[in-house]
């Protein structure tokens, strides 16, 4: 998984290869206040390191309790990011060792805030280097960058939930973050786990598992799907943008 001179880490649920630095580009300007946002900035969040989709969860959360966002949640998306072989290129996180902040993560969790009528929609991620929140066409060129070609194993996968069902439906009882012996792999939120509203304890392996079969290349399908589907749509990295942009119609 590593290259010849990489380094591999295990970081709970999150396997990363880092491998030698590189420069970082130019820094981006950070996006104008979103309504509500004055009083926010990102250690206004909670945040557990290696528990992105309760971190997301909560995140959401508080953009609606705020007025940072609609009240149920509506212009607000979570956004599982994967593929079939659970290696997944991310740069500007956090957790990496290297200037330019590339980890290979097995899944990833962002909240794409939705803006119509705006000229870009918002990237939050509580776990980039980014500005918080970034307008979406600079987080998807800094932190997902284009695949340089088709036929790499690591093409990323989307999964876009619509936020009202995903704080419905979603439950973890974070099994994933214990190994045989039952030990942490990393220590857990000091809040309750997460239980949907139907008493569900655990469906997080719905949200990330993802095959490329799956992937629809009809938008209005994709647009339809993500605000009737419990689990929402997949779609294509190639697709992310135009996606949202169509969402606004």
């Amino acid at each position: 998984m590593a290259d010849g001179d990489g380094l591999l880490e295990i970081q709970g649920r999150k396997r990363a290869t880092q491998t030698a630095s590189v420069s970082l580009p130019a820094p981006v300007p950070s996006p104008s206040m979103v309504p509500g946002a004055s009083s926010l900035d990102i250690f206004s969040f909670t945040h557990t390191p290696n528990y992105c989709e309760e971190n997301v969860y909560l995140l959401c959360k508080k953009l609606c309790e705020v007025g940072a966002a609609d009240p149920m949640g509506a212009d607000l998306f979570v956004v599982f990011i994967s593929n079939e072989e659970k290696m997944v290129p991310l740069w500007h996180q956090k957790a990496s060792i290297r200037n330019d902040g590339l980890v290979l993560w097995d899944y990833h969790v962002i909240c794409i805030q939705s803006r119509r009528g705006k000229v870009f929609d918002l990237v939050w991620d509580l776990d980039s280097s980014l500005p918080f929140p970034s307008p979406i066409n600079v987080y998807f060129s800094e932190a997902i960058q284009p695949m340089y070609s088709p036929n790499l194993v690591n093409s990323r996968l989307f999964r876009v939930v619509h936020a009202p069902l995903f704080l419905r439906c979603f439950a973890s009882d974070r099994s994933h973050m214990k190994d045989d012996l039952g030990n942490w792999l990393a220590l857990p939120p000091k809040y309750e786990p997460i239980t949907s509203e139907d008493g569900t304890k655990n469906n997080l392996d719905k949200y990330i598992h993802m095959l490329a079969a799956n992937v629809s290349a009809n938008i209005q399908d994709l647009v339809h799907g993500v605000f009737s589907n419990e689990y929402g749509v997949l779609v294509g990295e190639t697709m992310m943008e135009w996606f949202f942009s169509q969402i606004h119609q």
